[in-house]
């Protein structure tokens, strides 16, 4: 019988793209988009594609894209390392204050979110102003790599790095609380590498494309401009990109650490963190072993989901999130999706989606209503639950999350 879940795209040359999206929108842009990655040389010997997949910028959200002996800095993509940590506590729902925006406040106080600071000399809310003992121990542990790196590319050294490790950013990035099947209370949190890891971004996409310059008209998209193994900037990037994804991790650390400070502030109640915490990568580049041949594995918006590998799959601002356990499918090169993934842009969604509707999608939860999230809104993501019942073999669920905060920058 056969079991086979994905769809195998029609295309014209190059590899073959494997998508699982059955009964989930998937726009034809993105489709065109993922076509042209499959024609590179050094892709193969397949693309996965999940199905919180839409258009990105660089390359397609949502695809997994194997490489020999190369790899394509834009399908990293610029937020390297972004990703997802998120802990339970021995807390239950009824140890949570009636009024939950103390708690909303105290997260705000204790974790820097946003940006500011446009204007000269004025200081960036979304930055430490003076550094936390947490980023100081962990900073550490990244200065002499940091010091290397910007003896090599000098550019990277006056970036937002120090500074931003251990705050949230803009945009799609959270913390949030929230409460599982058992309604026992978790603390789950979504960034990145911030300033530091966007500059190393943007600066190794221009350098692809400069390396490329005699061969970038035949590439299917300037965007996809790729660095050989032995070619002058491969190894640093290696090194850079490794860097970025470290920062990320304990920029996530760090984070979880000051909001379980924060919820001890409220919570009057003695708790504990139960297990590790599952802190995952969805933008990233690693070597991996398939088919009996070593890759770069490229998860643009998706996630490791090796065998019985744990992961965390959000929703949106308003509707549930998972844990997940990975099924090790290798037909999928052992990954999942990243989230619910975008069915608007963000310049769509503040067009379309009222403050009404954004009102209403997000009443059960303790979290900004304003017009500056209007392009968060649950409305501009696709439903969360056509997402994972297109993935079921992919993952299995071990826990619900429904959230009751929810901080953004």
């Amino acid at each position: 019988m056969n079991t086979q879940r994905y769809e195998v795209m029609e295309q014209s040359g190059g590899v073959p793209i494997r998508l699982w999206a059955e009964g989930v929108p998937v726009e034809e842009e993105a489709r065109e988009q993922l076509r042209k990655l499959a024609r590179l040389p050094v892709v193969g010997p397949f693309i996965a594609v999940m199905p919180d997949v839409h258009l990105g910028i660089g390359a397609t959200v949502g695809s997994v894209v194997p490489t020999q002996h190369a790899i394509i800095p834009a399908a990293v993509g610029v937020d390297i390392g972004c990703g997802m940590i998120a802990a339970q506590t021995s807390l239950n729902a009824r140890d949570l204050p009636d009024d939950l925006s103390g708690l909303r406040s105290a997260i705000e106080k204790a974790v820097p979110h946003g940006r500011s600071g446009f204007k000269r000399g004025q200081r960036d809310t979304g930055a430490w102003g003076s550094t936390p003992k947490a980023t100081e121990d962990a900073w550490r542990g990244l200065d002499t790599d940091f010091r290397r790196l910007c003896d090599l590319h000098p550019r990277l050294k006056n970036t937002n790095n120090l500074h931003h490790l251990g705050t949230l950013g803009t945009g799609n990035h959270f913390v949030e609380v929230c409460l599982d099947e058992s309604e026992q209370v978790w603390v789950m949190l979504h960034s990145g590498s911030r300033g530091v890891g966007n500059a190393i971004g943007t600066h190794f996409i221009e350098l692809a494309q400069a390396d490329m310059r005699e061969h970038i008209a035949n590439l299917p998209h300037r965007d996809l401009a790729y660095f050989q193994e032995g070619s002058p900037h491969f190894d640093d990037y290696v090194f850079a990109v490794g860097w970025a994804q470290r920062f990320a991790r304990e920029n996530r650390a760090i984070m979880l650490q000051h909001t379980l400070q924060a919820l001890k502030k409220v919570v009057p109640k003695a708790f504990s963190v139960v297990n590790d915490a599952v802190n995952c990568h969805h933008n990233y580049v690693q070597r991996e072993q398939h088919f009996g041949a070593e890759y770069f594995v490229t998860r643009k918006g998706a996630v490791s989901a090796q065998k019985g590998q744990l992961g965390i799959i959000p929703g949106s601002m308003g509707v549930k999130s998972y844990i997940v356990r990975g099924l090790g499918n290798v037909d999928a090169l052992c990954s999942c999706s990243h989230g619910a993934g975008r069915v608007m842009s963000r310049t769509r969604a503040r067009r379309e989606i009222s403050m009404e509707q954004h009102l209403k999608a997000t009443a059960h939860v303790e979290c900004r209503r304003d017009e500056g999230v209007i392009d968060e809104s649950p409305a501009a993501y696709k439903p969360i639950d056509q997402v994972m019942a297109a993935q079921s073999d992919l993952v299995e669920i071990v826990h619900t999350l429904r959230q009751v905060v929810c901080v953004k920058g």
